[in-house]
Order: structure tokens, then C-alpha cells, then sequence
């Protein structure tokens, strides 16, 4: 879906409103209007009455973004005509592949392929060379290519944000920056937080119980705080276990788990482990808890009493 009103947000609107205004929104496969997004964020495609998609949603964020940092329209257009005077004076001259495209590139570029806001001068030796113009309020514009991005960026500095913007302000939408390499663009991923535990190491799978049938698996376990519990907090609510033929949690109640753990301690091999069985239990379902490791041990060694199979 393209979004033809993306804009800045305006001074006192809260900023967990960062898109607003979907009044001229359409599907790609369903374009409805021929003149759409807001002047100042108009990609040229749709100046030029070329056919248009996603990628015009990406040259308004380049303009956005640009505009947030600076607190000044990026390509301050007095009209349309001036619009893509200020975008040929930054970006150069578009392709002619779009030019051929768009139904209105003549508004814009003269019948031998120069800018109409600039003026031609031809020299002696047969070049022509460019002079740029003004607009209607007086402005000056540029002949194509003459303002670098760190001028327009007001003395910005930062080669990642130049490189970000420049990609979103692409003549050609096919070779526009599209939002998948947004998101991995070296501007935009040393600013992403890191995720979480990202530096701990995964925790080790738990050995399941020898005293199950195979037919258990160690994936079913409800989460920890609810049927299992944590550490040794959740003796006294039981638990649950699932098998993946009877997709139907089995139960143990509390005085079946408090028998199984009086038989836990009651074994050799137990090792003295007083960790609850709701920590086991977590320990089995991959959950984990405050006793997890001891609750591996003691869960290994327990032998819980016969459960019924589920109705």
C-alpha cells in the first residue's frame, strides 16, 4: 500500500503518532489517483505522471528524515515546477528512461532535454552550458547537480545519514532504497537497540526424564509462574505434561507431585537436590527457573507416580 500522506509530525502531536493521514492511500494494484503526496514530499514519478508504487513512500522518508534533523523542508518547492527545480538542483538531471515514462516530463524538461528553469547558453565550441534560475518568490535554483547533499543537510556531517537519504532520493524507483535494506542499512543498525541476552550464551537442553515413556516430549511444559511455577515455589500447584499423540495436557495434582517428590528424596542417587518441583518442572518444559539446574537433577531422578491417560 502506498501512503501519499506521509509527512513530518507536527510540533505538539505526540510522537507515538510517526504516521498520520491515509485519506489518499491506495494498493499498488488498485491506483486510484494520478496526483497525489503533499508537494514538498512528492516523488518525481508522480510529478512526471510516470507510473508509481511503494518506492514513493521511501522518497518521502528521505525528505522527512532530512527535514527532522534540520528543521527545514529538504526540497522547498514554491509549485510543482519549482519542486523539481530544487530536485534537479541536488540530485542532477533524471534519467531519460523516466522521462520517456512520465506523461508530464515536458512540463519540466524541454524538447532537447534541458531543464526549463534553467537557461541554455550554447559557446563556441559547440557546449552547452546550464544556468540555473529563480523562482517565483525570488529563490535562486541551481543549474542540475550543483548542491552537494551536506549543504541541503545544512552542514551535516554524518557519511551514513548522507548515504541513507541519497539512497531514498533515487531517480529511478527500481533502484530506490526499499524498507528490507532500510533496515539494514549501517545508519539505521547502529542506531537499533541491541536485542536482549544477546551476549549470554544459550542454555543447555535439559535431559529428560528415563522414567517417561517415548513418547513425551520436553516441549509442553506450561510456562513457568502458572502450571509449573518457578524453582521450588510451584510444588504445591502441579504442573502439566503433553504428548503429541493426544495433544491433551496429562495433570498431576499436588499430592501426586508431593509423592513423587517424597520419592525423590527418598533415592540414593537424588544427591540431596531440594530443588521445587515446580523449578523441574520448568527445567523439562524449557522454560526455566531460579532452580533450574537442581530442578534438572532432581526431575531426572524423581520417578512420578502412574497418570492416567487423558480422556
Amino acid at each position: 500500500m502506498t501512503i501519499p500522506g506521509l509527512m513530518p509530525v507536527t510540533a505538539g502531536v505526540s510522537w507515538n503518532t510517526p504516521v498520520i493521514d491515509f485519506g489518499s492511500s491506495c494498493y499498488e494494484q488498485q491506483r486510484v489517483y494520478t496526483y497525489i503526496q503533499s508537494r514538498f514530499y512528492r516523488a518525481p514519478e508522480v510529478m512526471m505522471g510516470a507510473r508509481y508504487g511503494m518506492p514513493i513512500d521511501m522518497w518521502s522518508l528521505g525528505c522527512i528524515l532530512a527535514e527532522l534533523l534540520t528543521g527545514f523542508p529538504l526540497l522547498p518547492g514554491e509549485d510543482e515546477a519549482d519542486q523539481m527545480a530544487c530536485i534537479i538542483e541536488l540530485l542532477g538531471m533524471p534519467p531519460q528512461k523516466l522521462v520517456e515514462q512520465g506523461k508530464r516530463s515536458k512540463n519540466f524538461i524541454s524538447s532537447k532535454g534541458n531543464p526549463r528553469y534553467c537557461t541554455a547558453t550554447t559557446l563556441a565550441d559547440g557546449t552547452t552550458v546550464l544556468t540555473g534560475g529563480m523562482s517565483r518568490r525570488g529563490k535562486p535554483r541551481g543549474p542540475p547537480g550543483s548542491k552537494s547533499f551536506v549543504t541541503a543537510l545544512k552542514g551535516c556531517q554524518d557519511k551514513f545519514f548522507i548515504d541513507f537519504i541519497r539512497r531514498c532520493l533515487e531517480w529511478d524507483p527500481e533502484k530506490r532504497l526499499t524498507p528490507a535494506a532500510a533496515l539494514r542499512h549501517a545508519w539505521l543498525r547502529r542506531r537499533l537497540p541491541r536485542p536482549p541476552h544477546d551476549d549470554e550464551p544459550a542454555p543447555a537442553p535439559m535431559p529428560l526424564p528415563h522414567s517417561l515413556p517415548a513418547n513425551h516430549t520436553s516441549g509442553g511444559c506450561v510456562g513457568s509462574g502458572t502450571g509449573a511455577g518457578a524453582g521450588g515455589s510451584g510444588g504445591a500447584r502441579g504442573g502439566s505434561l503433553r504428548t503429541p499423540l493426544a495433544r491433551t495436557p496429562v495433570t498431576f495434582n499436588a499430592s501426586q507431585v508431593a509423592k513423587a517428590k517424597l520419592q525423590a528424596a527418598l533415592s540414593e542417587e537424588s544427591g540431596g537436590s531440594s530443588a521445587g518441583v515446580g523449578g523441574a518442572a520448568a527445567g523439562v518444559g524449557g522454560v526455566g527457573g531460579a532452580g533450574s539446574l537442581g530442578g534438572a537433577r532432581y526431575w531426572a531422578q524423581a520417578k512420578l507416580p502412574h497418570l492416567p491417560a487423558p480422556s
